[in-house]
């Protein structure tokens, strides 16, 4: 019967130490990342009364007969299921989404204590602490790296207030752009200002002249890869160009070579510009012609012949002479023309009429010289030997010294102009026409920017006449950096396409500038620098020049600043690029920056505390470090939210939020309790009647020791 009171009063005391953890259960309800604990029960060591016995012969076995003597709380769980997150208001509490610990410290670090518990904040002195006071441990941002290394030993972590960043001087600027590689483009502009005079001479370059690093004049502009006013791409092919002329071919015969009358015909030959021949004859000389009848007989003959030729005929019939004349006025007909007479007597001698000359394109290379067939490169090429041939003899005048300017003006047009004052001034009668040979077809846009040429200009009439404009795929990128002080300076990148090879790809000027009084070069002018770009046939990158620029601002700061241009990986399409799109920049950044006051601190999924700053920059200052352990209900709790190592814990893994098994931080969040009240308030009823019914054990039993007491009597 004692054993029945016993066991009454264990059931008991087990019950009453399972209502104390479920009390402290719901009393936790809303602590902040509370987590939860179960009372474990257990028998006791039962007596027993007899033993099993295995079966023997006929005879059964007997199960042992063992009487229970109560019950016990064996052990405690504490339940570290996931709390549900709260959003806050304040963005320096954090949650934990998944295991792991925060790591605090009572005592500078010496000493760890872990938590669930995120509501953190920053107290007078810029530590990170919890509502105990505890720092909060984790990594602070390197000043020399400027990075937070989050393999070094954890430190409390502490932002100092009023913390403010010095200037950063540039280091690198990072360039992503598309230069437009089609034939159809809508950034351009106008081809390099070019002026009168010998080609290159420093005292002749226009605004906008390029020069390279030894402060040499660069070719202006390949006319190949250039554009005409509506942006169609010009596309000259080698031996493609036009006809040019500055005056009408005469060749007039001389007073004793007249035409003779009697029976006399013409027979004369004309070498056209294929090297072929074009004889013209006549019949019918008759003895009984005059000179005026022989006359009229071979410039109709001679005319008739003129849309091969080129060559026109009339007669001065006062002085009894045939003149013949090329206006280069058909580009089918022939414009330079070797004179061949067999006949004296026809008043036509033999000699050259040259009314044009050839401007072709060619690629490699350029030849200038007046009086012979032009190549041009450069639109530069091309106003040089246009220019030289005017003034050279004025299309057939002898001698030289005239006057004529020829020039390409701001807006990208060849301007030709005729001021007069000189010696061998001559009315210019401007004529273009297109080129076409065996073998090579007219260019017809490059014809057609030529020809608005075509004008009279008298001698000295100061008269003008334009081209259509020549114009260059362009594009512009623009930077601010930032000086050893924090100054801003502008770096503007230019780009201009300037050459083209099927094979290997094109190539683009680049040209990089600063405002004064910033300076990036050592020769004039020293606000500039000049290099180029070049893509491979795929539009990937092949190199370019150059790699960075030494910048000096002038104001105070650190002299040659060394700055990176960075545009991209040789052979690859990470940085800039040429396809047949539109010219843009995708991208361009820089990582220099001015001082700044720190105005604001967030924290992101890994746990890093991220400073904002008054000068626009945001960077990691710190990162909260995370804590996992082999068992987490090793842990022994402290209070306050607090837990602690034991043995059976065992050592803490130490590392970043979301890595290894790690959850990821939630910041403005706070993990709620994970006591299931509904479930806790059920369990209470459980463990209320449990408690009852060992009550009534004792009872029960108490009655029956009274009628044993009883039989006495």
């Amino acid at each position: 019967m004692l054993k029945s009171l016993y066991s009454g009063v264990s059931g008991l005391q087990s019950h009453q130490v399972a209502m104390d953890v479920e009390s402290n259960n719901i009393a936790n309800v809303n602590t902040t990342g509370f987590k939860y604990s179960r009372a474990n029960f257990s028998d006791l060591l039962a007596q027993t009364q007899s033993i099993a016995t295995a079966p023997q012969g006929a005879l059964g076995g007997k199960n042992a007969v063992q009487v229970g003597l109560g019950s016990s709380i064996s052990s405690m769980t504490r339940i570290f299921s996931q709390g549900s997150i709260q959003n806050s208001d304040k963005n320096t509490d954090v949650a934990i989404q998944g295991d792991g610990f925060f790591i605090i410290s009572p005592d500078g670090g010496n000493t760890y204590k872990y938590t669930r518990a995120g509501d953190f904040k920053f107290d007078a002195g810029g530590n990170f602490v919890d509502n105990n006071g505890f720092i909060t441990q984790g990594w602070l941002r390197d000043g020399v790296t400027g990075k937070v290394d989050s393999t070094a030993p954890i430190t409390s972590i502490k932002i100092a207030p009023g913390l403010t960043t010095p200037a950063s001087p540039s280091k690198e600027i990072v360039l992503k752009a598309n230069l437009n590689s089609g034939s159809l483009n809508e950034s351009f502009s106008p081809a390099y200002e070019v002026k009168s005079g010998a080609p290159w001479s420093a005292t002749h370059l226009g605004q906008g002249d390029a020069i390279d690093a030894n402060g040499n004049p660069i070719a202006a502009g390949n006319v190949g890869v250039m554009f005409n006013e509506v942006g169609e791409a010009f596309s000259l092919q080698t031996g493609q160009g036009v006809w040019g002329s500055f005056l009408s071919a005469q060749k007039t015969n001389a007073a004793n070579n007249s035409v003779v009358a009697g029976a006399v015909d013409l027979d004369i030959s004309f070498k056209l510009d294929d090297g072929t021949s074009k004889q013209v004859t006549t019949t019918g000389g008759l003895a009984g012609n005059s000179a005026t009848t022989n006359a009229n007989r071979f410039v109709a003959a001679i005319n008739a012949q003129t849309s091969i030729t080129g060559v026109s005929a009339t007669y001065d019939a006062i002085n009894g002479k045939i003149n013949l004349s090329n206006t280069n006025g058909s580009a089918s007909a022939s414009h330079n023309i070797d004179v061949t007479a067999n006949n004296a007597n026809s008043g036509i001698t033999t000699g050259v009429v040259v009314t044009a000359y050839k401007y072709t394109y060619d690629s490699a290379s350029a030849t200038t010289a007046s009086g012979a067939a032009k190549t041009f490169t450069s639109i530069a090429d091309l106003r040089y030997a246009m220019e030289l041939q005017a003034r050279a003899d004025g299309g057939g005048i002898a001698g030289a010294g005239n006057n004529i300017e020829v020039k390409v003006n701001a807006q990208g047009k060849f301007e030709i102009i005729n001021p007069g004052g000189g010696l061998n001034e001559y009315d210019m009668n401007l004529k273009i026409t297109a080129y076409t040979a065996a073998g090579t077809t007219e260019n017809v846009r490059f014809t057609r920017n030529m020809e608005a040429l075509n004008s009279v200009l008298p001698a000295g009439s100061g008269g003008k006449a334009y081209s259509q404009s020549f114009n260059a795929a362009t594009h512009s990128s623009s930077i601010d950096i930032f000086d050893s002080l924090g100054s801003k300076h502008t770096v503007r990148m230019e780009f201009r396409k300037t050459a083209l090879d099927p094979n290997t790809g094109s190539t683009w000027d680049l040209k990089v500038s600063v405002p004064s009084p910033g300076t990036i070069n050592t020769v004039a002018p020293t606000n500039e620098k000049f290099g180029s770009v070049r893509f491979n046939n795929d539009g990937s990158l092949a190199t370019y020049n150059p790699p960075n620029i030494s910048f000096s601002g002038n104001n105070g700061s650190a002299p040659d600043q060394q700055v990176a241009l960075s545009f991209g990986t040789a052979n690859a399409f990470d940085g800039m690029t040429s396809f047949d799109s539109k010219s843009a920049t995708s991208g361009i950044s820089q990582d220099g920056f001015t001082g700044g006051d720190l105005v604001g601190i967030r924290i992101d999924q890994s746990g890093t505390l991220i400073g904002s700053f008054s000068n626009g920059r945001s960077f990691g200052l710190a990162q909260i470090a995370m804590a996992k352990f082999t068992n987490n209900e090793g842990l022994s709790t402290e209070g306050g939210n607090v837990f602690i190592q034991t043995a059976n814990s065992g050592e803490p893994i130490i590392g970043t939020a979301a890595t290894a098994g790690r959850g990821f931080i939630q910041s403005a969040a706070l993990e709620a309790s994970n006591v299931d009240l509904s479930r806790a308030l059920t369990q209470l009823i459980i463990i209320q009647r449990g408690y009852q019914a060992n009550g009534k054990t004792i009872t029960t039993s108490d009655q029956l020791l009274q009628t044993l007491i009883g039989l006495k009597n």
